[in-house]
């Protein structure tokens, strides 16, 4: 029954992302001359699509839930609407165009590099195959291993972001949100996100992600991302040593806590795992605690310097870099 869900649901989706490119996005293409891009256009579809059902889902789903319980109220209305700016870049599939023009052209060259000295892409679901025979024949087996597989590595990318002085200075601008809200997952830095999307898209097409299953894959993640960095206050009760809650990432953006809990200076934290708590547990980074704190860094409270991180999207983006070639 799972199966067949799944196979109905990508081909109603399938189905919809022709008629808009074929209604709209074709004919623009044509119009300004990149039908050579024909296929490129037809993937930006469907992932315009993804953010469509996404932001609908924001609005409807998780914003009712920040109406029902926030945290705290929101009174810092132009930050929340530069966050729902980057949520706009990232989920309309803006950012990926400028992944497929910095970053796609690399991509395609190490592969090919690879295959000419007899590389090939190792196949997870199966290898995972031989030990139960049988269990790949699922629909939904190749979506659930490739996820854990990328959220283990996701869980080390985001320990990185916070261990390494450089990566920290542009993941700061993440952690600045002082009133954090559902928007505020794709507060980011670009160059950030384009060294840590590029890390997991390298990884997808290492293991064998299909592309449907890699679109599946990032809908789930960053659904579940943005019910994490929700105004919300909920916590999953027992269930929160499984998955994510709003409450156990809220602690990893507390203020001394989820940052910089070995002191002033020094980078530490705890909560890094983006959907399974599990990383945490086993790696010795979780705290679970029954609180909902104020968020943001310890650098910008007045006493410890009241450090700027910008109000605006290009001024953040600005001084992240100065922050990573060491201007304050």
């Amino acid at each position: 029954m799972i199966d067949a869900f799944v196979t109905r649901l990508a081909d109603v989706f399938g189905a919809a992302q022709q008629t808009v490119f074929e209604a709209a996005v074709a004919p623009v293409m044509f119009a300004i001359g990149l039908g050579n891009l024909l296929e490129d256009a037809f993937a930006a579809t469907g992932w315009l699509l993804v953010g469509v059902i996404e932001i609908a889902v924001l609005i409807g789903g998780i914003g009712a839930l920040e109406r029902w319980r926030p945290v705290a109220p929101v009174t810092d209305r132009s930050g929340v609407r530069t966050d729902i700016l980057y949520t706009l870049v990232h989920r309309l599939g803006l950012f990926r165009v400028l992944l497929f023009f910095l970053v796609d052209p690399l991509w395609d060259w190490t592969f090919a590099e690879l295959r000419l000295v007899g590389w090939q892409v190792w196949q997870l679901d199966e290898l995972v195959g031989r030990w139960w025979p049988g269990v790949t024949d699922t629909a939904w087996f190749g979506l659930v291993a490739y996820l854990v597989v990328l959220d283990f590595a996701g869980y080390w990318i985001h320990r990185a972001q916070h261990a390494a002085n450089w990566w920290w200075a542009l993941h700061a601008l993440h952690h600045s949100q002082r009133e954090m809200t559902m928007w505020s997952d794709n507060r980011s830095h670009l160059l950030d996100d384009l060294i840590r999307d590029g890390i997991l898209v390298m990884l997808a097409h290492a293991i064998g992600v299909a592309p449907g299953q890699f679109v599946a894959i990032v809908v789930c993640t960053q659904l579940l991302e943005s019910l994490a960095h929700a105004n919300v206050r909920i916590g999953f009760a027992s269930l929160e040593r499984l998955l994510v809650s709003p409450r156990y990432h809220r602690l990893h953006h507390a203020i001394g806590v989820g940052h910089e809990s070995a002191g002033p200076n020094s980078l530490g934290g705890h909560n890094f795992a983006v959907l399974f708590p599990l990383w945490d547990i086993v790696f010795r980074s979780a705290k679970f605690a029954d609180t909902f704190p104020p968020t943001g860094i310890r650098d910008q409270l007045p006493e410890h310097g009241g450090r700027d991180y910008g109000d605006g999207f290009w001024r953040q983006q600005w001084l992240g870099l100065r922050r990573l070639f060491g201007a304050r």
